[in-house]
């Protein structure tokens, strides 16, 4: 082209007078100098507009980041360490007019939501909108390939659906499962009975029900997942683990930081102890199902040999139908065992507190579960499927423990692509938290939702549809994450209240104030003072 405008010139010079051609000249050479910067203007114009599209577009909830650095941390520990945390999410809900807003917690920004709809689209697109995104010291602690950490996909669902239908299964419960319940559960309370010729016996026995809980819960568990009976082993081993469950939400320090006298070097230490009684029970395992084989070759198997959740992965590792690595399967495990102890053993003491605070609901429990007990030939018998099915007031006084409680507060997500909802978008990369306590505790799904009335769940069936339709009881999350031993926990708590009502009487000598930091507990543990009913026997039967 500029050759072309140059050849024009000089033809023109042919009609024009050089001072003509040269003004001529002059005017070409200066119009790109003169345009350029309207077409500059126009370019940053066009520029700014797509800018303020996408901005529009990218509009996030409203919301603050606090200070600078930590944000609105202190704001949400101080509320969950106290009876009442409700407000941190309720007073901005009612500031910004919707149940989601934005802030700045444990380092990042954070989308939170109260929304039922939101949680259960978040609950139910792992994989596609979102992944599952903890603290990085829970990853540190758990290990990055325990169930709660590991990604949505065929490798999860392959471990979710192992564990449920080896440990938490109706059919695994109703056939071996309850009955080792219910002996675990006799034998700790018959340690609850006094000595005869202990002094001041009458006044009762001191017990503290949360670490009896615990106890109970991990032996259990042990049990389920290594076939190891309660004893000095599973002691030592739940030592560790109550130092390592302590620092899930501490801040995570680099290896060189993590001095043993704090709580996060305390729980690496731990973490490693663990791991390593771990891994001698997986060799101790391997040997064994070795001298298995040796003792059965040529001979039928063994049909009361009952296999374990360990035995299960061995196989299938064997069988080729999955492969595991021991580090794989020491994260499993250890991922297991701190849900089997935390969550069952906390629900089992809040139940007995809310119960302990509420006399009319605990009169009609003792009823229910009396009844059950008087149609035992054997004083002693054990409780079989048929009974926990015949405990409906049970399960409503559960139900309403765990939408007060909340023993799992909500769940960490983070977006993998932009999520647009109700004309907000959440980014790719943003962290979201689905509140569930903000649900359970919200006047509009739950009416005096801050009262425990299990009455509530003996309402209608519409009562029951719309809470099962909208997700709005969700206490053991949902989609590809539902935790795959809600029943079991269910049965575990109605084992323990059945035998603590038709054993016991009881009383809370103290006040003992609930908190939800890091974990939801008791202050104190809950300590009770137990003294026997009439005609309560003595659990000999062996675990």
């Amino acid at each position: 082209m500029g050759f072309g405008i140059i050849d024009f010139i000089v033809r023109g010079l042919h009609y024009y007078s050089s001072a003509a051609a040269l003004l001529l000249l002059l005017l070409l050479l200066l119009l790109p100098v003169a345009i350029t910067p309207r077409l500059y203007y126009n370019y940053k114009q066009q520029k700014q507009k797509q800018k303020q599209k996408k901005k529009a577009a990218t509009k996030l909830p409203p919301g603050t980041v606090g200070l600078p650095v930590i944000g609105e941390t202190l704001k949400l520990i101080a509320a969950y360490k106290s009876e009442n945390p409700e407000p941190f999410i309720a007073e901005r809900v009612r500031r910004h007019g919707v149940r989601l807003f934005t802030t700045h917690v444990f380092g990042e920004r954070t989308v939170f939501s109260a929304d039922p709809d939101f949680n259960r689209l978040l609950l139910c697109s792992e994989g596609r909108s979102v992944e599952c995104s903890y603290p990085s010291s829970i990853s540190t602690l758990l290990g990055r390939h325990s169930l709660l950490l590991i990604p949505a996909g065929p490798a999860h669902r392959r471990l979710h659906s192992l564990t449920l239908t080896r440990l938490a299964s109706p059919a695994a419960l109703r056939d071996h499962g309850l009955v080792h319940i219910d002996h675990l559960v006799a034998r700790t309370m018959s340690s609850w009975l006094p000595h005869p010729h202990d002094q001041g016996h009458g006044q009762g026995v001191r017990v503290l029900l949360l670490d009896q809980a615990k106890k109970l819960t991990f032996d259990l568990t042990v049990k389920q997942l290594l076939s190891i009976d309660p004893g000095p082993w599973t002691e030592a081993l739940r030592c560790e683990y109550v130092l390592l469950i302590d620092a899930f939400f501490s801040i995570p320090l680099p290896s060189f930081l993590a001095f043993s006298f704090t709580t996060y070097g305390r729980a690496i230490k731990a973490r490693k102890k663990v791991a390593e009684a771990l891994r001698e029970a997986i060799r101790e395992k391997i040997e064994e199902r070795s001298r298995r084989r040796d003792q059965e070759a040529g001979e039928q198997p063994m049909n009361g040999h009952k296999k374990d959740m360990l035995e299960e992965l061995l196989e299938g590792e064997a069988a080729g139908s999955f492969s595991l690595s021991e580090e794989e399967i020491v994260d499993f495990l250890l991922a297991l065992l701190v849900a089997g102890y935390e969550t069952t053993s906390t629900s089992i003491t809040l139940a007995v507190k809310f119960l302990t605070e509420n006399p009319s609901a605990l009169v009609l429990l003792r009823d229910e579960q009396d009844k059950i007990r008087a149609m035992k030939e054997d004083e002693s018998g054990a409780l079989d499927w048929t009974d926990y099915k015949s405990m409906p007031f049970t399960q409503c006084v559960i139900s309403e423990t765990l939408r007060v409680a909340n023993i799992v507060s909500g769940v960490f997500r983070r977006a993998v692509t932009d999520i647009n909802y109700k004309g907000y978008t959440i980014p790719k990369g943003c962290k979201i938290f689905a509140s569930l306590r903000a649900v359970h505790m919200d006047e509009e799904y739950f009416k005096s939702a801050p009262v425990f009335d299990p009455w509530r769940w003996q309402a209608s069936d519409a009562f029951h549809q719309q809470v099962a339709s909208t997700g709005v009881f969700s206490p053991f999350g949902g989609g590809a994450r539902l935790c795959p031993g809600y029943e079991l926990a269910r049965v575990v708590i109605s084992v323990f209240l059945h035998h603590l009502v038709t054993r016991f009487s009881w009383e809370a000598p103290e006040e003992d104030r609930l908190v939800f930091f890091p974990t939801t507990r008791t202050l104190k543990g809950y300590p009770i003072l137990v003294r026997p009913r009439a005609h309560t026997h003595i659990d000999q039967r062996p675990c």
